[in-house]
């Protein structure tokens, strides 16, 4: 039978046992690699936030575009006009006209802007980028969560895997000291062999039990990052070790990266960001020109004070020019300049480590794969030294020490196959996390 079919099995076999001691713990889910990215993807707090980034980002591009449609003001205004006084001789003999004691204004004023310098144009670019930056800080955080979700759901594969290596252990434990416990009687050995298996025993029965602690531990905080009822034990899926894991070569993975990374495709946006920002400093140093238009109906008359109403329209052009601007700007323009230098060096330093990331995980999946090959045959060298030492110790032909070291080294190839196996999947997709593949 081979190796594959024997870990679906082993795993499988883990859920048996399950019952005995996760009573109390709930129901349990087989979760499958992608349905583990999709709830990450559905249910995650931090996607969810960058999710109402992106809503913000959105608005305030609405918002930017409403600079382009004219201003319209509408203004009411009523109260009590106090007695007025006129001097016809200097300040002396005043007299009081007749005049209304209440005065009224409605107006409505029109502002069209027509020539801004670019600075509506930059500013709705500004929040077009804002817009795609927070997209692309969506997939980045989107692929980082996978890859942390990743290693814990392979994680808890391989505590699954533990417990099943520590199960088997105790039951040859047991089996061993039954033997032991056989020879003792039959007064071939003395009770310390007894002891110190009985100490072997125990201390096999505590590991399991830890194992068991964190797969309820780990179960507990992918469920709950996941949106899961915490209550539920998580079975992972028992085909993970079977998936592919094609490779190619470094200099492909790179120009994937400068393609599709989601981190160095958001300092682009950026660095385009950064020259966004100096247009728009710019266009606050040209004029401006707008179209106006205004009609005001007052109550009363302002030259006469008659108690009459009077209404009067305009319309015209508006032009500005800031002149304050060609001094106030210049130290706002230099460091819009410096932060594209800021930016452009941000890209470049990404650029470095995406090279080093790169390399650093194609080496580290290799290596993961040889490590796994070769602990394959130290686990098969170990069982075949445990059996040869059991039958020697059995035949009075080598002591219980020389049996248990024997048994411990069998055990720690087990353990550190169960704990490489998985790391060989964890590399690939680190691999893809390092090319924006994930």
């Amino acid at each position: 039978m081979s190796s594959r079919v024997i870990d679906r099995f082993a795993v499988a076999a883990v859920c048996l046992f399950l019952p005995l001691w996760t009573h109390a713990q709930g129901d349990t889910l087989h979760l499958g690699l992608q349905q583990l990215f999709d709830l990450c993807t559905e249910q995650h707090l931090q996607l969810a936030a960058d999710r109402l980034k992106e809503k913000m980002a959105g608005e305030r591009t609405r918002t930017a575009r409403t600079a382009r449609l004219p201003e319209v003001n509408i203004g009411l205004r009523g109260g009590f006009l106090g007695q007025p006084v006129i001097w016809q001789n200097g300040l002396s003999n005043p007299t009081c006209p007749d005049s209304p004691d209440w005065q009224q204004n409605y107006a409505i004023d029109f502002t069209q802007p027509i020539y801004e310098g670019g600075r509506i144009r930059y500013a709705i670019r500004k929040a077009d980028l804002e817009q795609e930056i927070a997209r692309l800080q969506t997939d980045t955080d989107r692929a980082d969560i996978k890859l942390a979700l990743l290693e814990k759901y392979l994680n808890l594969f391989s505590l699954y895997k533990q417990y099943l290596v520590l199960n088997r252990n105790i039951e040859e434990s047991e089996r061993r000291l039954k033997d032991i416990r056989r020879l003792k009687a039959e007064g071939i050995i003395t009770n310390n062999d007894v002891l110190r298996s009985e100490m072997q025993l125990t201390n096999d029965r505590l590991s399991e039990n830890e194992t068991e602690n964190n797969i309820r531990i780990v179960s507990q905080q992918l469920d709950i990052l996941l949106g899961l009822d915490e209550r539920l034990l998580l079975v992972p899926d028992t085909t993970l070790l079977s998936q592919d894991c094609p490779i190619t070569g470094y200099a492909d993975y790179i120009d994937r990266a400068v393609r599709s990374d989601p981190a160095l495709l958001l300092l682009r946006k950026q660095t385009e960001l950064a020259l966004n920002s100096i247009r728009l400093t710019r266009a606050d140093q040209l004029p401006r020109l707008s179209l106006t238009a205004s009609n005001t109906l007052a109550r009363p008359v302002s030259r006469t004070m008659a108690d009459l109403y009077n209404n009067s329209w305009n319309i015209g052009l508006s032009f500005s020019y800031p002149l304050s601007s060609l001094y106030t700007n210049r130290h706002r323009m230099r460091e819009a300049r410096q932060n594209v230098e800021l930016m452009k060096n941000a890209e470049e330093q990404k650029r470095q480590r995406i090279r080093m990331d790169v390399q650093a995980a194609l080496l580290k999946h290799r290596e993961a794969s040889s490590r796994v090959e070769a602990l394959k045959l130290s686990v098969r060298q170990a069982e075949e030294n445990y059996r040869i030492m059991r039958n020697r110790y059995m035949n009075q032909l080598a002591i219980l020490t020389d049996l248990l070291d024997a048994d411990n080294l069998r055990l720690n190839a087990e353990l550190q196959l169960t704990t490489a196996r998985p790391r060989v999947i964890y590399t690939y997709y680190q691999l893809q996390r390092a090319v924006g593949a994930l």
